[in-house]
């Protein structure tokens, strides 16, 4: 039985850079470590599977559009027979400052959509997650906001970001949820990245 890391995010190469699309990111960077290479979509999602912290790992990034990405978790975690404690879902967060990543086992979907079809379709709250901050837009509607790109500092900074939510994902699989709490939750400076 593999564990399970699900980045969400939209299909389609007008939603890759965009502030909806970090979990995909993160998984991607995952599979660079990692050579892992992208399979054709299947039970609704891409995935690669492969060895990460020398565990049996499948990655996965659910083509059915953020909304819908219950739909997809709930194949995967069915077929693959992986409990909830093996699953961890990584996702842009608004309430959470850009720069920021926070784990978290279990909790409310907070308005991510993404996560809320999930934990609507696996029937539990109770499923670790890795929030990435992307913060709040200062006006306009928080749906336009989600897909559109970063800015030119934000893009350079979020390199940085997205190696750390890779690192803490690592530690997840080595050393389990706590650990990796205690060793990522808050802000990503390049002291701490060092």
């Amino acid at each position: 039985m593999p564990a399970l890391i699900v980045g969400l995010g939209n299909p389609g190469k007008e939603y890759a850079e965009t502030r909806h699309n970090v979990g995909f990111r993160c998984v991607d960077e995952l599979a660079r470590r990692h050579g892992l290479k992208w399979d054709k979509p299947r039970l609704r999602a891409e995935q690669a599977r492969g060895v990460i912290a020398g565990r049996d790992v499948v990655l996965a990034k659910p083509q059915t559009f953020m909304n819908l990405s219950g739909t997809s978790v709930v194949q995967l975690v069915k077929w693959y027979k992986v409990p909830p404690t093996e699953l961890l879902i990584i996702h842009d967060d608004m309430d959470i400052p850009f720069g920021q990543l926070r784990l978290r086992a279990e909790g409310s979907a907070g308005g991510q959509n993404g996560m809320a079809s999930v934990i609507e379709q696996l029937r539990t709250n109770a499923v670790p997650r890795l929030k990435i901050g992307i913060g709040r837009p200062r006006w306009g509607d928080p749906k336009e906001y989600v897909l559109t790109r970063f800015g030119k500092d934000q893009a350079t900074e979020l390199r940085l970001i997205l190696d750390r939510a890779a690192d803490a994902a690592e530690t997840w699989l080595a050393e389990g949820l706590i650990a990796a709490m205690n060793g990522h939750n808050g802000a990503v400076t390049k002291e701490r990245a060092g």
